[in-house]
């Protein structure tokens, strides 16, 4: 394959890259797909919740055809304390029609989406290790894998957070670890319908839990849940500088979450079908606002920075694939043109720009900011119970009004009026 030159090389077989790859092979561009792992898919953390309405014009029948978990149907945030617990618990049947999220395993979906790539047309080439760029000039014409040269016009990278190419390219520095976070994940086995009785779901319905407060004991992050077919996806998001000042194992941290009351008994009895650690972007607005392109170069997915935290919500997977959406239109109109200049490639800046990707970035901004606040990991969650307890706490004495529970709490809690004021004032601004 040395002497030929591919329209496109996409490096990474994730959403992103594969997304990326089948849309320029149904535009009729000749496109190589290499991925590092065995096959796509194989070296990815199982699971994840996504938000999949953006494949609608790329996979018409994505609900029907690709391996999805379960429609998630129901959304719980939990303030989790030592002994306690607040969960605001949102089902609605408008999550069900149209569908709003999925849950997936990614070995599952990624090696699906390979699928369509190669029924497409696209040169998947598995267990492929990219070591370099090819450069022409300032462009970048191809990669280096092992002992070979592969030529392209565009080279697209889709090579997850820690993107060595994208180092290479001079587009990426190493993220300080304020940037990044890890997650300790377990997926642990449990029959459909017990699963279903457990969460009160209907069939093929699924549940997905975003947790803060004591999951990370103190640690900057939070603790998530989320239901399969037949398995239960839980485990913590930890960013990775205030880990490192904790002194605190992220293993334990996950045992310690798994142990806790609430969280042990929705899990109870299942078999441990898998565990592992992946590096995720903490600070995705900041990270994405950096250098996306280069001369015949493009970043998409993670590797671009492409992630978004907001509490409520963890997203990724649909990022990507808009990201991915946005760099084929690109790259398409660049090789119509045969012009890989960098005022050409940066039509990928102004194609994301009118996504919801660009427009979501840029509306929680200032979300990564608003979550080093370290009183949203305890004394919220303490403050949230303490009113809960004195509205429940029923014995002989006469009821208070609400407004002197709410009062008598504030006044008991380290969290004192006016830091409550600039929480919520705070939580407002940023999400």
């Amino acid at each position: 394959m040395e002497d030929e030159v591919f329209d496109v090389i996409v490096v990474g077989g994730g959403v992103a890259g594969c997304v990326t790859a089948y849309q320029l092979a149904r535009a009729g561009r000749s496109v190589a797909l290499l991925e590092r792992g065995a096959v796509p898919g194989s070296k990815n953390l199982s699971g994840g919740v996504f938000y999949w309405r953006v494949l609608q014009e790329v996979f018409p029948d994505f609900l029907e055809s690709a391996p999805i978990e379960r429609r998630i149907t129901r959304n719980c945030l939990s303030l989790l304390n030592e002994s306690s617990c607040v969960t605001v618990d949102y089902w609605d049947a408008r999550l069900a029609e149209p569908v709003n999220a999925v849950s997936v395993l990614r070995a599952r979906l990624d090696a699906w989406l390979a699928e369509q790539c190669e029924e497409a047309g696209v040169a998947v080439l598995s267990g492929v290790r990219v070591d370099g760029l090819l450069r022409h000039g300032d462009s970048v014409v191809g990669v280096r894998a092992d002992d070979e040269e592969l030529a392209a016009r565009v080279v697209i990278l889709a090579d997850g957070v820690n993107s060595f190419l994208a180092r290479d390219a001079g587009i990426r520095a190493m993220e300080p670890t304020k940037h990044l976070a890890v997650g300790i994940k377990s997926v642990l086995g449990i029959p459909a319908q017990r699963l279903e009785e457990r969460f009160g779901l209907a069939e093929g319905e699924g549940t997905a839990y975003a947790v803060v407060g004591d999951c990370t004991q103190g640690v900057a992050g939070g603790g998530f849940l989320y239901t399969n077919s037949d398995s239960i996806s839980v485990g913590v998001v930890l960013r990775l500088d205030d880990l490192a000042a904790s002194g605190r194992s992220a293993s334990d941290i996950h045992d310690h979450f798994l142990s806790h009351p609430v969280i042990s008994r929705l899990v109870a009895g299942g078999t441990l079908l898998e565990y592992g650690s992946h590096l995720t972007i903490e600070a995705g607005p900041q990270v994405a606002s950096q250098d996306l392109t280069r001369p015949g170069l493009m970043l998409v997915g993670d590797a671009a920075g492409f992630t978004l935290n907001t509490g409520f919500t963890i997203r990724g997977m649909d990022l990507a694939a808009a990201s991915g959406i946005a760099a084929a239109r690109a790259a398409d109109a660049a090789l119509t043109d045969g012009d890989y200049s960098q005022q050409s490639i940066d039509r990928y800046r102004a194609e994301l720009a009118a996504t919801f990707v660009g427009r979501d970035l840029k509306t929680y901004a200032k979300a990564p900011a608003f979550f080093e606040n370290q009183s949203i990991y305890r004394e919220a969650g303490l403050l949230a119970a303490d009113i809960m307890h004195g509205i429940y706490d029923l014995d002989t004495s006469p009821r208070a009004h609400l407004r002197d529970v709410v009062r008598r709490a504030v006044s008991g809690s380290d969290l004192g009026w006016r830091q409550l004021a600039g929480l919520v004032l705070g939580g407002m601004r940023s999400l």
